[in-house]
């Protein structure tokens, strides 16, 4: 067994492979980049290395940085998780030319199975059943199209040299096909280097379901049943489950010596998924797309339903032992579902979120686990993939599971930064999702009522003025009636007025009396009986007759409030920005995400008319053109290209003509 690993990445998995090397008594070397210095896993490794500046390609990606750090920090093994170099051929040789052992498959299995093409014709020639489509290298444009006319629509066309759903296409008649394969060209080529596509039958309502396997490198190889990952949007998954509900043992067999046969066919070891498409209409008919030379994000689920540590086993396995168990002794219990929390808002078309983490609240119940490389104090930028941490439940059956996976996400929340948390909840309570009817189409079909914004609350807006309230009192107790913060007047009680803004909604929250027993008015509704108190950082608010927890935390004058899976960012508004909305929408131009100006289209006194691009600002790869709001002047513009811009930070003002 070796006595020190190096983790080359960064985040949940990195944090996730120390835990169980600490479990195993293995020293952990952890890497960072400058834009992760305080991270979590530099703060639970044994020791920690500096690889580079902020940028990937500069830090997690550079081969010769990380080799390096291991060698000089004494690391035996290179654990390399998942994304970054995982499953990089060139990073695996070069482990072995530095004397470290890589802990995934031989180099040759990643090389069998990162190209598309060779992974079909290696499977198939093994008896794995394959798409019907053609995937010779260098097809021409014109041989794309006599295959699709050979194999019949509707199609797909997908890069060879990649995955993450960059560069697929699906093209449903001949209208659209050659301008398709001149767009999945251009992408995969600017994706992966390599404008190289095969082209397959699309499956109808096709189904996403993976077999974990697991072999060592002493011949045996086995499967620890399937992950059902249906659930994607832009053909990322979401939400995964194990076992999946569309199969039943015998199909559970078959696929699984199916994809025993595709890890032996490429001489594979460690921990692989193998996924396969099946049609929904058709459970009994699964072909091949893909092999993950790597432990997958949704790893978890099978770890749940089989009681084994997959990142234990893959340690194993890499320091040649054989594997403990035989394919008999795998039994499946229960079900368990995971959920990815990501921040980005699904309200504005999952734009990237982004911000200092003030505080991460999740479920503490035994059958709920989060895997997470959040701490207070994180800074969530655009330098690295959006995923913060996944949520994930086991249960007795699936109704069970997906029950308590509810349950979990409504009591986590990340404060600071907008999450994907409410979208799951909707997604989770959605009538087919709970009825097991699955397609990789059906987060589409559903995306309008998934990611309807909900209007902030009134109690939302009660709470925050009543947390102000509370900040208000005075701390070493009351000498006179005017010390206290109450509206109290000679003759009569004045409210105390709180502008305050959240979401679409501008409000005046009045609010009369003491914390303990206040009389609350939000904006024109009714005036409601309330009170507040402050318990183990939580607000407990009393509004209406109803008991009402709030997680909380503020920052600056910004507080944020998380219930039942929604978060709120709750600011004071000045009566200055009050007039300026009133005045027809001019003021402070913000970002609506974290990220980097790319682009500044005026200048400082320049006349702009509404709907003007003003700047455009990337985040996570993701362009967002900002525009004016009403016909104006830009009176001050903050920023230039190349600067790094936080969430709702002023980028500009414009002024009305008017004024």
């Amino acid at each position: 067994m070796f006595s020190s690993v190096l983790i080359a990445n960064r985040g949940e998995i990195a944090v996730r492979v120390i835990t169980t090397l600490r479990r195993l008594g293995i020293r952990s070397v952890a890497v960072y980049s400058d834009a992760d210095a305080g991270a979590r896993h530099v703060r639970e490794a044994d020791t920690a290395v500096r690889i580079g500046p902020a940028a990937a390609r500069e830090s997690y990606l550079a081969i010769d940085k990380v080799v390096a750090a291991a060698v000089e920090s004494g690391a035996e093994a290179v654990h390399p998780g998942y994304g970054f170099l995982a499953e990089n051929v060139e990073f695996a040789r070069a482990c072995a030319a530095a004397g470290l052992v890589f802990i995934g498959p031989p180099a040759s299995a990643i090389d069998a199975m990162g190209d598309k093409i060779r992974a079909k014709l290696t499977v198939s020639a093994a008896g794995v059943p394959v798409v019907p489509g053609r995937t010779q290298p260098g097809m021409s444009d014109d041989d794309l199209v006599a295959a699709a006319e050979e194999i019949g629509y509707p199609v797909l066309l997908k890069p060879s040299a990649g995955g993450g759903g960059k560069g697929m296409r699906l093209v449903e008649s001949g209208d659209g096909l050659r301008a398709a394969i001149e767009s999945a060209r251009r992408e995969a080529r600017g994706s992966f280097g390599d404008e190289t596509l095969l082209i397959e039958r699309f499956v109808l309502r096709p189904r996403h379901i993976e077999i974990q396997v697991l072999a060592d490198s002493h011949g045996h190889a086995i499967h620890l049943g399937e992950r059902e990952c249906s659930l994607q949007r832009r053909h990322q998954k979401i939400i995964e489950e194990a076992p999946s509900p569309l199969l039943d043992e015998a199909t559970r067999a078959r696929m699984g010596a199916a994809a025993v046969d595709a890890a032996k066919a490429v001489d594979y070891s460690g921990a692989g998924t193998v996924e396969f498409i099946v049609s929904a209409d058709r459970p009994d008919e699964f072909f091949f797309m893909e092999m993950n030379t790597r432990l997958q994000v949704e790893h978890p689920v099978t770890e749940q339903v089989t009681g084994l540590d997959l990142v234990e086993q893959q340690i194993r396995v890499a320091a040649g032992e054989p594997l403990a168990l035989t394919q008999d002794d795998v039994v499946l219990r229960g079900h368990s579902v995971e959920a990815r929390v990501y921040a980005e808002d699904p309200s504005t078309g999952f734009l990237p979120t982004g911000g200092r983490v003030l505080g991460v609240r999740s479920s503490t119940a035994d059958w709920a686990r989060l895997d997470s490389g959040l701490l207070p104090g994180s800074v969530v930028g655009s330098d690295y993939d959006p995923m913060l941490a996944k949520v994930i439940t086991w249960g007795a059956d699936r109704a069970q599971a997906i029950d308590r996976l509810s349950a979990a996400l409504a009591s986590t929340a990340v404060l600071g930064v907008g999450t994907n948390i409410a979208f799951l909840r909707a997604l989770l309570a959605d009538e087919d999702v709970r009825a097991g009817r699955l397609d990789t189409q059906l987060v589409e079909r559903r995306l309008d009522e998934l990611t309807r914004a909900e209007p902030v609350p009134d109690e939302v807006f009660a709470a925050a003025a009543l947390d102000e309230l509370l900040a208000l009192q005075p701390a070493d107790g009351v000498v006179d009636p005017w010390s206290v913060p109450s509206g109290w007047r000679v003759g009569r009680a004045a409210a105390i007025p709180f502008r305050l803004t959240c979401g679409d909604r501008d409000v005046t929250v009045l609010v009369t009396g003491s914390p303990a027993s206040a009389r609350v008015q939000v904006g024109e509704g009714s005036v409601v009986d309330a009170s507040v108190s402050l318990v183990d950082g939580s607000l407990l608010v009393t509004y209406g007759g109803r008991n009402l927890r709030y997680a909380r935390a503020l920052d600056d004058e910004t507080l944020w409030l998380a219930a039942e899976g929604r978060t709120w960012a709750v600011a004071e508004r000045s009566t200055l920005e009050g007039a300026a909305a009133a005045a027809g929408g001019g003021g402070p131009i913000t970002s609506p995400m974290p990220g980097t100006v790319l682009v500044v289209k005026v200048s400082a006194g320049e006349r702009v008319v509404a709907g003007a691009p003003l700047l455009v600002v990337e985040a996570m790869k993701m362009e967002h053109t900002i525009t004016a709001k009403v016909d104006g002047v830009v009176s001050e513009l903050l920023v230039q290209a190349g600067n790094q811009v936080a969430l709702n930070q002023t980028l500009a003002v414009v002024t009305p003509s008017e004024d």
